[in-house]
């Protein structure tokens, strides 16, 4: 099942659908790391490359997915 939340990143409102195991790891990092979800997402959206054809929540699935293959 997708879950879509909103999130604050630099100042305004963006939404990102992950499925529950991806909200599960995101967390998971979160704590691991001492920040909030939206620090976390704030920080992959810094990092991702201006010409990925991706969006948002596509990017935090490949983080969150590089993260534990790590």
């Amino acid at each position: 099942m997708i879950i879509k939340r909103s999130i604050t990143i630099k100042g305004h409102s963006t939404s990102i659908s992950l499925e529950n195991s991806f909200w599960d790891g995101l967390n998971e990092i979160a704590k691991v790391r001492k920040t909030s979800i939206a620090s976390l997402v704030a920080e992959i959206d810094k990092n991702r490359s201006s010409k990925q054809e991706y969006g948002l929540s596509s990017a935090v699935r490949v983080f969150i997915l590089n993260y534990f293959r790590g």
